[in-house]
């Protein structure tokens, strides 16, 4: 089965609607929207803001968990951990046109996601990473080439501790794109952030 191609090789991930805007004005066409502190009708409107700013720049739009909602607002792609996987309605997602990707830590979320035919699947984190504590350890890149072995043309992410520096590093050992948040929204210039690692990113595929 041949997937799709991921809308672009940069994956920025982002707390607030307004960096959809932001990013989006400044070329970032992969968006991840993780909302962590709202609920109810305070999370659908900052969802339907940040769809409103995506269609606005051509963004395609990943909603980050809340699957109801992102069928309820339209939205064009879901991101799915382990633990949502026991709740999800995968046919309700897959009827309502949504493509979704899956997180994985090790060989057996990696065989548990296979077997619902996501969209990608993504791996982390990469190297240690101060957002959230983790379960699992740094998976280096040495990971990401067994991934990419394991799940052919399906398109992998990396996530977890990438910075622009080991962004290529990602590219070169078989991510098809690379995930980060605080890379993206806590850098001085988050504009100039976005060029930076599309020109990184580009230059790591034509070596």
């Amino acid at each position: 089965m041949t997937h799709s191609p991921l809308p672009q090789r940069i994956y920025p991930v982002v707390d607030r609607a307004f960096w959809v805007d932001r990013l989006g004005a400044a070329g970032a066409r992969f968006i991840q929207l993780r909302i962590k502190d709202k609920t109810g009708a305070a999370l659908v409107e900052e969802l339907k803001e940040g769809l409103r700013f995506a269609e606005q720049h051509g963004v395609s739009l990943v909603v980050n968990d809340f699957w109801q909602e992102a069928i309820l607002c339209g939205a064009p792609w879901l991101h799915l951990g382990q633990e949502d996987l026991d709740t999800a309605d995968l046919d309700a997602i897959r009827n309502a046109g949504i493509s979704f990707g899956i997180s994985t830590h090790c060989v057996e979320e990696l065989d548990r996601a296979l077997a619902v035919k996501p969209d990608y699947v993504a791996l982390g984190p990469i190297w240690p990473t101060r957002l959230k504590k983790m379960a699992f350890g740094p998976q280096g890149t040495e990971k990401l080439a067994e991934w990419r072995q394991r799940i052919g043309d399906l398109p992998l992410v990396a996530i977890g501790g990438v910075t622009l520096a080991r962004a290529p590093e990602c590219i070169a050992a078989g991510a098809d794109c690379v995930s980060a948040v605080s890379d993206f929204i806590l850098a001085p210039d988050p504009e100039a952030q976005i060029a930076a690692w599309l020109a990184a990113t580009e230059k790591s595929v034509a070596k």
